[in-house]
């Protein structure tokens, strides 16, 4: 067991959060997983929400899963170290994973029903100002099978893809790559075509279709079995079907944070919505373009 002194020279690790909340011991298992998968680093970050208005955690809590978690890293034998921090998990996680070039694994916080209905879920806000790839909790789904790979016509997908297909080719899993051909009224060339060629549009020469055939041939170098999906209607309830319909141990997709255009101002924050509702792990990362 190895023990950081310092966060210089914080590359490629696995932040693990946790306020103390039981909720939160899914992901403290699955960053577990995958820093044995990948052979990262861990910094276990645990925080003490101790006044917080908005809080359920026992004091105790905090120091009683950190010592778990401590116990179960140790018998694994990999390389870790514990970071205390006194806040709130919404603004001390987003300014620690900035100190990072890794994943953060995230679960539940445990906030009160009541602040949940007014503002809702923590998820979305830490999904926004989180700057690094987020691996979202629920529930623990290891070692994952099936992997849903939603893909999208701008793009945003390929970073959360691509650790996506390293994560699941290392657990033997089957990845299906979904499209959602939205309800599209405006009636020029792509989008009169992915209105009609929905069902085919791996075929067609839009820009969805060669992010499908390239995700296709990616994963399939990687040797992991795929294949695509195409659904048509409003992108989150079709994401969420498939999800309930497909089983899957894995929900990969991007997030239009890191986009520098406008479009995205205009389009539901989709990743927010799956993310609130899923009841297995969803993996998320920034949009990257070339030269970004």
């Amino acid at each position: 067991m190895l023990y950081f002194e310092t966060w210089d020279d914080m590359n490629n690790v696995i932040l693990i959060s946790t306020n103390g909340f039981d909720g939160t011991w899914p992901a403290v298992q699955y960053g577990a997983w995958v820093a044995e998968t990948i052979d990262a680093p861990i910094v276990l970050l645990g925080v003490s929400e101790t006044g917080a208005d908005d809080t359920v955690v026992q004091p105790s809590a905090l120091d009683d899963l950190l010592a778990r978690a401590a116990a179960m890293l140790s018998e694994k034998g990999l390389k870790y170290s514990i970071d205390r921090q006194h806040g709130k998990c919404e603004e001390v996680v987003p300014r620690l994973s900035r100190q990072i070039d890794g994943i953060t694994v995230l679960g539940p916080l445990g906030r009160p029903l009541l602040r949940r209905l007014i503002v809702g879920r923590s998820i979305r806000n830490l999904l926004e100002a989180i700057p690094t790839p987020v691996l979202y909790v629920p529930h623990v789904c290891l070692p994952p099978k099936k992997m849903l790979i939603c893909i999208g016509g701008l793009g945003y997908e390929i970073t959360a893809e691509h650790l996506a297909l390293r994560l699941g080719t290392a657990s033997g899993a089957e990845a299906t790559l979904l499209h959602v051909a939205p309800p599209v009224d405006l009636d020029y060339p792509t989008a009169r075509a992915e209105r009609e060629h929905w069902r085919d549009l791996v075929d067609t020469d839009t820009l969805a279709g060669r992010n499908l055939r390239a995700g296709l041939d990616a994963a399939r170098a990687a040797g992991m079995t795929a294949s695509i999906k195409a659904r048509q209607g409003n992108v989150v309830e079709e994401i969420l079907a498939e999800m309930k319909a497909g089983t899957y141990d894995l929900v990969c997709m991007g997030s239009p944070y890191g986009f520098r255009g406008l479009r995205h101002l205009f389009e539901p924050r989709v990743t927010d919505e799956i993310a609130e509702q899923a009841q297995c792990p969803v993996l998320t990362a920034r949009y990257a373009p070339e030269g970004g």
